[in-house]
This record gives structure tokens, C-alpha cells and sequence, in this order.
């Protein structure tokens, strides 16, 4: 009979995949070795395998170590390509860099995959819903610091060891000295928000650093730290405290306002997660940043959202003429034209707008006060025989207005409806280095301007048609249109309408198909 022999396929490990939610790769200076060559690690574990006489049950080790040989070759060469190109000396010791670059490595690996996704789905947990799909994108820093997190302080529910204690303890591959001398300082580190206290231009350890949650003082190389800071500011960062005090890679710069606001956040779920617990005692600010380091990052992505709405809010929208656009808008039926005319000078600012009026229509405009130069306009009234119009540039400056004219004219005025919807635009970036949001201007154009005002009058007309009119003595004008008596006093107050329509008198374009309106209410429709 003849024999068969069998050969053993090389450890096929998957090319590694990218389980951060951000588009971007991590940087912590990973990136030339994020994806290696594959095939050449698959040889070399091939080629282990042969060494170690084709034994099986050790098929991680020999992926593990080939991949580590590569990965060195890599490394050489690419310092060489320094040398040779004088780049800057690195920010971290090459021994961490190579630390951070193994673990990166092994939590790719398919046994630790899963450890992985868990640990960063964990650490961005705020940028997924409930159902685990993308909302928005976290930035590169933040998706840095949740594989630090990853590395250091993540402890699987299976009662595995953290990923650098596997590294160090159960995994069988040989670690260089220069990596392992890193092992127990990256174990032990922790997230933290440290406030800058001072910049010192002479020393190494010229950064001056206080921690916020527990104001121990630390000094760290400002080099760092990657990027210009200065005092007052703070750095949302993973903190190694050994010999030297460092940063190992991302640090990311807030401004001192935002710092506090995210400690205060991190401390209210500390409380919350001492209630939820029972237990009243989650350690000292370093035992729970290092347990818990991920609230941190929680607590920063709620500021994300806040500072880039408030930056949205920011926005101040004009025309094309530069001219303040007036969004916010708000629509009152009335049937009491004179006195509204002569109540009008009651409004605070208020003041008749020069060459506005026509025929039955009378217009005053609210002027900015910090204009400089040629006045702006920031509100507008457009009264007519039996409509107000309330033109404003937020939705604020409106309500303050409403407010003024309920008090001025009581039940005069009915109210029928309004709108504060912004045009369209991309929402800002947020900035979190400064406390206050920078002022950001956009045009609006004349296309946008006509959706708005024909979206607002279209929803404002159709629901008039089912609601009482005090101009029909109360009736619906759908209920009126089928009476002899009101049909006529329909159709004219349809006639009027269109006559004073504010897309016409803003843009040229009436903003609204009244015959639409006509046939909705059952009056015969206009014809041209």
C-alpha cells in the first residue's frame, strides 16, 4: 500500500483589517507597518515551522515571531531612510515605538480580533447608535487613545489577560529588551487630563503638566506632545510615569474651558457608575482612569457634539449683497390694519423702511447697533391689509420680537405660524483649543432662499385653509368657500395673498402656486 505523507500548510493568517471606526489608520506612528507583507510573514512562519522539525501546536508562535522578524527588517530599513534623510529625532523611545508596534500587530492577529473590536467599540462607543452603525466620525486622536486603551487597560469578559500582559506572560515569543524594559511602564499608565502649567526652553523635560483629576505634577519632554500648546491650555493623553514621564504618542489639545467641562462629565458618570454599582468607592482619580480611562473618551465626544453645535449656532448667514439673511420667520393674520401701522413705533428699534412700501403695504426694519457703515438689516415687518410677516436673522431675535408684539397688540394679531429652519449647509468643525466658537459666514443663495420661503408658505397656506379666519368671521376659509355670502371674501383674501407674496418681494419669485391654495379651499383658480 502505497503511503501518503502529509505536509503542513504555513499559519494563513487573514491580511490584517482595520476594526477602527475612523476612516483614517491610527497614527501612532504604525502606519508603515500597519499592513505588512503578508506572503513574506507567511514564508518566514513557513520556514520556523520547518526549523522547529513541522510540529504542530505551534502555529501562533511561528506567525508571531515571523511576523516580528519582518517587522524588524521593516524598521531597519525605514531607520536607515531617516539617517540618510536627517529627519527629527522621535518623539517616544524606539523601544515603546516597537512595543506599540508588536501590540498593534497582535491585536490584529484573527485569535485577538474580537478583543480587539470590543475594546475599541467600547472606547467610541459614543459614535455608534444603539444598533452599532456609524453616526458621525471620531477624530484620529481619539481612535489613538482607544487602542492605547486596547493595549493597557482592556480586560476581556472571558477573564483573558490585557493584551500587554498576554505579550509578557503567555505568549511565546521573543520580545527584545528594548520593547520588554516598556512592558510593566505601559501596563501601569493611564489616561488623564493634564493642564499645561508652564513651557520651560531650557531642560528636557521642559513641559510642565498638572493633572486635573488628582493635581499630582508631572514634567514631560515637550517634544512629546507633537504640536505647539501653551499654558493654560490641556492635554486629553495616556500618561507613563517611570524613570522619565512621558506621553506615549497622542495628545489631544483642548482649551481650558473644554478640559473642565469634560472632567465634570467624567465625574458625573462616576457617580452614576457608583450608584449603578452599589459600591461608593471606585478609587482614586489614578485607579479609575486607568479601570475606567474610556469614560474620558466619552466625555470628550459629548464636547465634540456641544462645541460643534454651538458652532453651527454661530453661523451668520448673508445674502449675496452681504446684507444679514432672515431666516427665522413668523406669519400673524390680523383685521385691523390702521391700528397696527400706528402701533408699530412701539416696537422696540423698529423704524419705517425708506422705499419699501408699496400701495397698501407698510414695512419697518430693525438695524444691527454694532453696524459699522451702510446699515444692516437684522428684522423686518411686513404689514398688509391683512397679513404681518416677521422677517429675522435667528431664532432668538424672533422670539423677542413675537414677545413685543403679543404684548403690544394682545389678540389683535393671530398668530398662524412660523419657521426657524437655517439653510442648508455642512455642519462646522468643532474646535475644542479655544472656548469660544470662531465666527464663520455663509452665503446664501438666491435657489436656497426661494426653497425656504416656498416650504414655509406652503405649510403655513395649508393648514390657513383649515383653521378660522378672523377675516371670515371665524369660519375656515374651506368652510366659508362653499357659503354664497363668504365665496367672494375666499377668493380675495387669496388675491391678496399672492399680491403681497414675500418670495415675490425677496426674490423676485413668488414663493408659493396659489392656485394650489385656491383649489385646495374650492375657489375657482386665477388665471393670467
Amino acid at each position: 500500500m502505497a503511503s501518503s505523507v502529509k505536509t503542513k500548510r504555513p499559519f494563513n493568517r487573514r491580511p490584517p483589517t482595520a476594526v477602527s471606526m475612523s476612516a483614517e489608520k491610527p497614527s501612532l506612528k504604525t502606519d508603515h507597518i500597519a499592513r505588512p507583507d503578508v506572503q513574506r510573514i507567511a514564508q518566514k512562519a513557513f520556514e520556523l515551522y520547518e526549523q522547529r522539525g513541522m510540529r504542530d501546536g505551534h502555529a501562533l508562535d511561528d506567525w508571531l515571531e515571523a511576523e516580528a522578524i519582518v517587522m524588524g527588517d521593516i524598521h531597519e530599513t525605514r531607520n536607515e531612510q531617516m539617517r540618510i534623510e536627517q529627519e527629527p529625532t522621535p518623539a517616544i523611545a524606539p523601544g515603546l515605538q516597537g512595543l506599540l508596534t508588536r501590540l498593534d500587530t497582535v491585536s490584529r492577529h484573527p485569535m485577538f480580533q474580537a478583543q480587539r473590536e470590543r475594546a475599541i467599540g467600547l472606547a467610541l462607543r459614543s459614535y455608534a447608535d444603539e444598533s452599532g452603525r456609524l453616526r458621525w466620525m471620531p477624530l484620529t486622536e481619539e481612535t489613538d487613545l482607544a487602542l492605547l486603551y486596547l493595549f493597557a487597560d482592556y480586560f476581556p469578559d472571558d477573564g483573558q489577560l490585557s493584551l500587554i500582559e498576554q505579550i509578557r506572560d503567555t505568549i511565546d515569543v521573543h520580545v527584545p529588551e528594548e520593547e520588554r524594559m516598556w512592558l510593566d511602564p505601559l501596563k501601569h499608565s493611564s489616561m488623564d487630563l493634564l493642564e499645561v502649567v508652564d513651557i520651560e526652553t531650557s531642560g528636557e523635560d521642559g513641559l510642565v503638566l498638572r493633572s486635573l483629576g488628582d493635581r499630582q505634577m508631572f514634567r514631560v519632554p515637550v517634544r512629546t506632545v507633537g504640536r505647539p500648546v501653551r499654558p493654560g491650555q490641556a492635554l486629553l493623553s495616556r500618561l507613563i510615569v517611570s524613570d522619565h514621564t512621558i506621553l506615549p504618542g497622542t495628545a489631544i489639545v483642548l482649551s481650558g474651558g473644554h478640559a473642565a467641562e469634560i472632567l465634570e462629565a467624567t465625574h458625573q458618570r462616576q457617580r452614576e457608575m457608583e450608584v449603578e454599582s452599589g459600591s461608593f468607592a471606585l478609587g482614586e482619580w489614578r485607579e479609575f482612569a486607568k479601570r475606567f480611562g474610556y469614560v474620558l473618551l466619552w466625555s470628550f465626544a459629548r464636547a465634540r457634539v456641544s462645541a460643534m453645535l454651538a458652532a453651527d449656532a454661530a453661523i451668520q448667514y448673508r445674502r449675496p449683497d452681504g446684507q444679514p439673511f432672515l431666516y427665522a420667520l413668523a406669519l400673524y393674520e390680523h383685521t385691523e390694519f390702521r391700528r397696527l401701522a400706528e402701533g408699530m413705533a412701539a416696537i422696540s428699534s423698529a423704524r419705517p423702511a425708506e422705499g419699501q412700501d408699496v400701495g397698501d403695504v407698510r414695512v419697518w426694519v430693525v438695524d444691527d447697533p454694532r453696524g459699522v457703515g451702510p446699515p444692516s438689516t437684522i428684522a423686518r415687518f411686513m404689514l398688509s391689509t391683512t397679513q404681518l410677516m416677521v422677517e429675522c436673522d435667528s431664532a432668538d431675535r424672533l422670539n423677542t420680537l413675537k414677545h413685543q408684539l403679543a404684548s403690544e397688540f394682545g389678540f389683535t394679531l393671530h398668530f398662524r405660524g412660523e419657521t426657524a429652519r437655517v439653510p442648508m449647509h455642512d455642519l462646522p468643525t468643532s474646535n475644542l483649543e479655544e472656548d469660544e466658537p470662531p465666527e464663520v459666514t455663509m452665503a446664501v443663495s438666491q435657489a436656497e432662499e426661494s426653497r425656504l420661503l416656498s416650504t414655509f408658505l406652503e405649510t403655513i397656506y395649508l393648514e390657513w385653509a383649515d383653521r378660522p379666519s378672523p377675516s371670515l368671521d371665524n369660519l375656515t376659509p374651506r368652510h366659508a368657500a362653499a357659503m354664497p355670502a363668504y365665496g367672494d371674501r375666499v377668493a380675495r383674501l387669496i388675491d391678496h395673498m399672492e399680491r403681497d407674496d414675500l418670495g415675490y418681494r425677496r426674490t423676485g419669485t413668488r414663493g408659493y402656486d396659489y392656485n394650489v391654495l385656491r383649489a385646495h379651499v374650492g375657489v375657482p383658480e386665477a388665471t393670467v
